[in-house]
């Protein structure tokens, strides 16, 4: 992943946050819960949401904390100055737009798809000093493949690979590369891939 430049001064903090991560309205639930420090700016949050959902960053993504947006700004766009103000995420640090536990913030990946998290604050905690964060603690289900179409194209999806008899069982199943497991979840593998992108955040 590519690393943006920070605007404000990058400080280390006592603190560091727990999140729990849910893909609104999967049923069952797709969440995880992670560990960060307080001092990371919302695009190294959004580093650490794609990695551990298990999402490729191939798509736009953005932040709604009490209705404000952060994302990444494209002042070039032809649509610039249309919609809401996006402001920098990568000026942004979590301990200032998340200061105490409880806090929810919207994040959306992908405004074709819409795959729209809610990410909530469920502790702050002093840093452990023996531990490397970001970290996964825990977390359930895979994450839909990109592209399938949103919630109700990867219920679609579901229904077809799990039906042999389905018409577009084949068809699903070659664009997908021949296998998906929708209760597959990997701890090891999503905290292999955070120590990968670590060095993008610290």
């Amino acid at each position: 992943m590519p690393r943006r430049t920070t605007k404000k001064a990058r400080q280390d903090t006592s603190q560091v946050y727990q999140l729990k991560v849910t893909l609104k309205g999967s049923k069952p639930p797709i969440w995880r819960r992670v560990q960060v420090r307080g001092s990371y700016t919302l695009f190294d949050l959004h580093i650490v949401v794609q990695v551990a959902m298990g999402w490729s960053d191939s798509h736009l993504h953005e932040f709604v904390v009490r209705g404000v947006h952060y994302g990444e700004p494209d002042l070039d766009s032809p649509f610039a100055g249309w919609g809401p103000e996006v402001i920098d995420e990568a000026g942004v640090r979590l301990d200032e737009i998340a200061p105490n536990e409880g806090t929810r913030i919207q994040y959306e990946y992908d405004f074709g798809d819409s795959w729209e998290h809610l990410i909530q604050v469920e502790k702050i905690l002093p840093v452990d000093p023996a531990a490397r964060y970001p970290v996964c603690l825990t977390g359930r289900r895979s994450a839909p493949p990109e592209d399938v179409g949103g919630l109700w194209g990867y219920d679609e999806f579901l229904e077809a690979i799990g039906n042999p008899a389905h018409p577009a069982h084949e068809e699903w199943l070659e664009w997908v590369g021949g296998e998906f497991d929708p209760q597959a979840f990997d701890l090891e593998a999503v905290n292999a891939a955070l120590r990968q992108v670590e060095k993008y955040i610290d």
